[in-house]
């Protein structure tokens, strides 16, 4: 056989042989050197068998590459070279990212509003008022109150001292101003206010002097995503029973709501004391008491575009001017206690329901009264409003779906659950439902597929486990299966009736007269957390964001389930 080195000895050997040749003969050469030599080889041809075609593509098309993946898939480029990890980390790729989820960076703004404190009176009944009677358990209505039965007196807002005689609604913006954590009372009106605050330089939140890093902003939501998936979350109670300046009684409901002037996000709650708080949750204070518009308890609130909305058992409804800090409206058109009020997110229409049996809708911003709505059999206890859609939820076990705009009933889900619909909500496709049952149910109205924590009503096959444990905060990977998520996934539903739903892309909340809060996946039902603990009776009502969850209920205490301990979100808009 002929030396293989030999033929290297001229250039005509390698002029006048092919490719294939060649090949045979390198692999030759290489069979004949030992290991160590063959690896030195390998080292020096390395360079010349990688192409980087992303790289060698312009600026504009490697990054519309890069635009069709995910984000782990981003993560994972960063560590390729240099020229990929400057790609990969592009703002224009993220900020696409987080637009597709609905994450925002949060613009700065003044977080300075005008509040108003006012005192409150004692009231002592355990009865939960917020829902009607079932269908089965329902009398004929003998006797229904008329609108002329309603005291129509102007209410009165009650001014800090018990000597002082009520004051109309058109003097509040005369009354003296609070500002939580100050030692002083400010008078004047509310711009003469603002312009002494937004002066001094160090109230603008930290986000303010940042540049929009959509990267950060998307790792941020993943690793609170995270957090609540592995149910890392501490405990703390804005106010407890017999705290100074908070309700003095049971809290029916409540709701998160962002300050679109200031991107200051705060709590409402409304309770049997006749009375809406409004909390600072940065101080854990009252900056604001709406006293002296309902009679009786207050069983449901909504908030959106500076107006808010409260329905109580002396079946009123009341439409305030955050901005203006003074009453639009009170209502009285329904025959019993309102049990839920709800504005639609475009602020179109305000939409209620009562025990009386009627759901109605009124148009923004004049409130006019526009669609009765009058097929439930039963008590309504809950609705929800979409811009072209309305859901309401009744003791009759049923939901019905009307169009929004003319008031047609468009589908009627009949006996739904087991017993009376206590609460929902509604993001279009997919409707949540709690019931006297003990079970939720979600549903999607486009396919009629769904979840529920009822075998029954359940059409899955299997609860599947969650989600992988060992999560990495800031790339989102996993690195094992969840045993403990696979075990909640396996408990239980609710040992009692489910009092309040809510619901997001990823996730559903629900609380129960059993006391607990529980963290659902919303795709799939598995049971994420069970937050137990925190309320010594029955809850009332649940709300929750990226960062926390919030609930109330007969004992009066507040509590907030916070995901973003150690974690900054001041850039998160909430």
């Amino acid at each position: 056989m002929e030396n293989p080195i030999s033929a290297l000895s001229g250039d005509p050997v390698l002029a006048y042989t092919s490719v294939r040749d060649r090949e045979e003969l390198a692999y030759k050469i290489l069979a004949s050197l030992p290991r160590s030599s063959i690896a030195v080889v390998q080292r020096r041809i390395t360079p010349l068998l990688q192409l980087d075609v992303v790289g060698l593509l312009p600026d504009e098309v490697a990054l519309l590459v890069f635009s069709y993946l995910p984000y782990q898939s981003l993560l994972t480029c960063c560590l390729v070279s240099r020229r990929w990890r400057a790609l990969a980390d592009d703002q224009s790729l993220w900020k696409n990212l987080c637009a597709a989820r609905g994450w925002r960076w949060k613009t700065p703004m003044n977080p300075f509003r005008i509040p108003d404190t006012q005192n409150c009176d004692y009231y002592d009944d355990s009865d939960d008022e917020g829902m009607g009677d079932e269908e089965d358990s329902m009398e004929a209505v003998q006797h229904m109150l008329l609108p002329d039965d309603i005291d129509h007196s102007p209410f009165r807002v009650r001014s800090s001292s018990p000597d002082t005689p009520s004051t109309p609604a058109t003097a509040v913006q005369s009354q003296s101003l609070y500002i939580p954590g100050g030692a002083h009372d400010y008078s004047g009106t509310a711009s003469q206010h603002i312009s002494a605050c937004v002066s001094n330089s160090s109230i603008w939140p930290s986000s303010s002097l940042m540049k929009p890093d959509y990267k950060l902003l998307h790792q941020t939501h993943i690793r609170l995503r995270n957090r609540m998936l592995s149910a890392s979350c501490t405990l703390s109670s804005l106010q407890t029973r017999g705290s100074s300046n908070g309700h003095t009684n049971t809290i029916y409901c409540l709701q998160l709501y962002t300050y679109p002037e200031t991107g200051v996000q705060v709590l409402f709650t409304g309770s049997k004391d006749h009375t809406v708080r409004e909390w600072d949750l940065r101080t854990g204070g009252v900056v604001r008491v709406i006293d002296g518009i309902h009679e009786s308890s207050v069983l449901s609130i909504s908030v959106n575009n500076g107006l808010l909305a409260s329905g109580g058992s002396d079946r009123r409804v009341a439409v305030w001017d955050l901005t203006k800090n003074e009453l639009v409206k009170i209502i009285d058109d329904h025959l019993d206690s309102v049990l839920c009020v709800r504005f639609d997110d475009e602020g179109r229409r305000l939409v209620t329901c009562s025990k009386d049996r009627t759901v109605r809708t009124y148009l923004l911003p004049h409130i006019i009264p526009q669609q009765v709505l009058c097929d439930h059999r039963a008590a309504v206890n809950a609705v929800s409003i979409s811009p072209t859609h309305i859901v309401s939820a009744s003791g009759d076990r049923s939901m019905r779906l009307w169009d929004a705009e003319t008031g047609t009933l468009l589908r009627t889900f009949e006996n739904h659950h087991g017993r009376g619909i206590a609460s929902i909500d509604f993001k279009p496709p997919f409707i949540l439902s709690g019931s006297s049952d003990k079970h939720l149910r979600l549903l999607d109205i486009s396919t009629s597929q769904g979840w529920s924590t009822s075998p029954e009503l359940d059409t899955r096959a299997t609860v599947p486990s969650l989600a992988p444990a060992g999560i990495c905060e800031s790339c989102g990977t996993g690195t094992g299966i969840a045993d403990r998520l696979g075990t909640l996934g396996r408990q239980r539903a609710h040992e009692d009736l489910v009092r309040s739903v809510a619901l997001n892309t990823d996730f559903v909340v629900s609380g129960s007269y059993d006391f607990t809060v529980k963290l659902w996946d919303r795709q799939t039902g598995a049971l994420v957390a069970d937050l137990a603990g925190g309320h010594t009776g029955r809850i009332f009502c649940v709300g929750f964001d990226c960062t926390k969850i919030v609930s109330c209920g007969e004992d009066q205490r507040i509590c907030i389930w916070d995901f973003s301990h150690g974690i900054d979100t001041s850039f998160i808009t909430l």
